[in-house]
């Protein structure tokens, strides 16, 4: 009877282990499903926006970071100014204002993308950008001259931001960086309708 009991007992105890065995190993293999290609979901946002971009959305973010640049330019080339209409200063500050935190955040994607930054001067000439003679009178203006002249610059360097912005909305890959485009467009879009009004009454 003892004999029967004691390999009874031993029995339900290799039955457990057994069992145990089972529940790690499933366990386990569960562990390496994980790792399996394509159900890894860890991935970082920045290895993302690494790979999923392409060469329109370098062009967009490096020449809208210059003509950015250049819209802070002559907005504080009018704000230094006497004499200039508070509804244009106004304007010039809104402008300035915004297009900081854009460069910032373009710049950023520039790193992430391997790009430089510093382009060493910017591009005067297309897309709406004042040339050197053109910023030489600006600087050179006054009074209602200056809110004129800096109504009548930024309205075309605005056109060329919706140009760029429109050809990146088209032609971009990264989400981002589409989603900043059409933003542009349509704050740009409004400050036109806005300038041209402001123009009118002076």
């Amino acid at each position: 009877m003892n004999i029967k009991l004691i390999a009874l007992t031993s029995g339900v105890l290799l039955t457990a282990a057994a069992l145990a065995g089972c529940t790690a190993g499933a366990s386990g293999g569960g562990s390496g499903m994980g790792k399996m290609p394509g159900m890894d979901h860890s991935s970082s946002s920045t290895e993302t926006a690494t790979s999923d971009h392409n060469q329109a959305d370098v062009t967009f973010a490096m020449d809208m970071v210059s003509h950015h640049q250049q819209a802070i330019e002559m907005s504080d080339t009018l704000l230094a100014k006497q004499g200039v209409d508070a509804r244009v200063t106004e304007l010039a500050q809104k402008i300035k204002t915004a297009q900081q935190p854009e460069i910032d955040t373009m710049n950023g994607w520039l790193t992430t993308w391997g790009q430089k930054t510093d382009m060493g001067g910017m591009n005067m000439g297309g897309d709406g950008m004042m040339s050197q003679q053109d910023m030489d009178a600006l600087k050179n203006a006054s009074g209602a001259e200056a809110s004129k002249l800096f109504l009548t610059q930024m309205i075309q360097h605005h056109q060329g931001a919706i140009t760029m912005a429109t050809t990146e909305s088209a032609k971009g890959q990264a989400t981002d960086a589409v989603a900043l485009a059409k933003k542009i467009a349509t704050a740009q879009t409004t400050e036109i309708a806005t300038m041209r009004q402001l123009l009118a009454s002076l």
